[in-house]
């Protein structure tokens, strides 16, 4: 196997997974962001987004907290410093490999 595509054999495939790979970048620059919010931009179901939600929160990529708005729940998401390091080493990686491709 050439060296460039070990490289990306090596790649984080949490984060690779098409729907993880857009949450974890819209969180990359945001500072939270609710449920509704998340499910409205990627365009997943409520129990789709919950699932991966769940894989991030395991792997420690991602922090939940569920909280009220007034008397409406509220689910909020953030990136935890780990999920932010992970995702930016995501990115160098992709990148190399596209540049070397």
């Amino acid at each position: 196997m050439p060296a460039d595509l070990r490289s990306l054999a090596d790649i984080d495939r949490l984060i690779h997974e098409p729907a993880r790979l857009a949450l974890t970048a819209i969180l990359s620059v945001a500072e939270s962001a609710d449920f509704l919010y998340l499910q409205r931009e990627t365009g997943l179901t409520k129990g789709n987004l919950s699932s991966h939600l769940a894989k991030l929160e395991e792997a420690g990529y991602v922090a939940i907290e569920k909280t009220y708005r007034g008397r409406i729940p509220l689910t909020l998401v953030r990136l935890t410093d780990a999920g932010a390091a992970a995702y930016k080493a995501y990115r160098a990686r992709f990148k190399k490999f596209l540049e070397k491709a």
